[in-house]
């Protein structure tokens, strides 16, 4: 088991997550880590809950136009489109380097059609066995829907994740809180045959420059995350874990400090995922973790599976 040591005290930090079993509860973040082992000259990759690659289509895709990122006062808003080299070349060129840091890996994929998904989720199914779980990301525009995210509604979202079922593996779905009714996506999620759903995916936004009258993203709009959209993902993590206790959730949303992951862990979270924050300190994913072991030690908390929806149980 992973534990940590403070003041004599002992911290279980392992988890569940569906099927799986996790060394501690903290993540890489989709789409903030890269698709290989960017991070291993800052954090022992091996000692995380797991790695989750930023987000691969079947082919390779280039992305949006640029300017991609823009900052703002509590986080980031980003547009940069999914760029990525497509499942096979990431097998082949990226996926050994993350391997052999030791790492627990989680693919993920993503899609703008139903096909765009099973070619992507059929490609992982011969992944080496330190590939364990798949993340669908539905957050996704549907070429069949004119352009709305799978994951805005509940049909749309089982037939992306009854479509990556061919993976073969245990499968993630990461939801978008941009809905008005996140619980029952995360239901038809987990009976299309998702193990857990990742909450959230980031918000909706725009930034305007106000001096050239122009938008601040080459596509437009993008997506905002960080400590703004934190409140966010713990109402989801919540409203989600009362409604469907039954269904295992990770955690994701301006996670910067232990503590940020023990208030999502205490609305539901099994696990967490640290994005942005990495953008800032590239050893925040494992500085989370030893504030987690930290804030159990002085609580009085031995295993961190205590804290997972404690406050439902006031």
């Amino acid at each position: 088991m992973a534990k940590r040591r403070h003041f004599g005290a002992s911290v279980d930090l392992t988890t569940t997550v569906g099927s799986l079993e996790l060394r501690n509860p903290v993540m890489t973040a989709s789409g903030t880590a890269g698709h290989g082992d960017e991070l291993s000259a800052y954090v022992d990759l091996s000692k995380l809950g797991a790695v989750v690659v930023k987000s691969l289509s079947a082919e390779p895709w280039a992305g949006n136009a640029a300017p991609r990122v823009h900052e703002t006062p509590a986080g980031m808003i980003n547009s940069v489109g999914l760029q990525g080299p497509g499942v096979s070349k990431w097998l082949d060129e990226e996926l050994p380097a993350v391997i052999a840091t030791g790492a627990t890996v989680v693919a993920s994929i993503w899609g703008s059609t139903i096909d765009d998904y099973a070619r992507a989720a059929e490609m992982l199914r011969n992944a080496p066995p330190q590939v364990v779980a798949v993340e669908v990301n539905v957050s996704c525009p549907n070429h069949h829907d004119r352009n709305r995210m799978f994951a805005h509604a509940p049909h749309t979202t089982a037939e992306a994740i009854q479509a990556a079922s061919v993976c073969g593996l245990p499968m993630w779905a990461k939801l978008s809180p941009n809905v008005s009714d996140l619980a029952s996506i995360a239901k038809a999620a987990h009976e299309a045959g998702a193990q857990a759903v990742t909450l959230v995916n980031t918000v909706l936004g725009m930034a305007i420059d106000t001096e050239t009258r122009s938008y601040r993203l080459g596509n437009g709009g993008g997506g905002l995350s960080g400590p703004a959209i934190h409140p966010v993902a713990v109402r989801a993590v919540h409203d989600v874990y009362a409604a469907h206790p039954e269904i295992p959730i990770i955690g994701v949303g301006g996670v910067a400090r232990g503590v940020d992951a023990i208030e999502l862990m205490m609305a539901g979270a099994s696990a967490v995922q640290v994005g942005t924050a990495s953008f800032a300190d590239p050893r925040s994913v494992e500085r989370v973790s030893e504030e987690i072991a930290t804030w159990c030690a002085d609580h009085g908390v031995r295993s961190v599976r205590e804290v997972i929806g404690a406050v439902h149980a006031r």
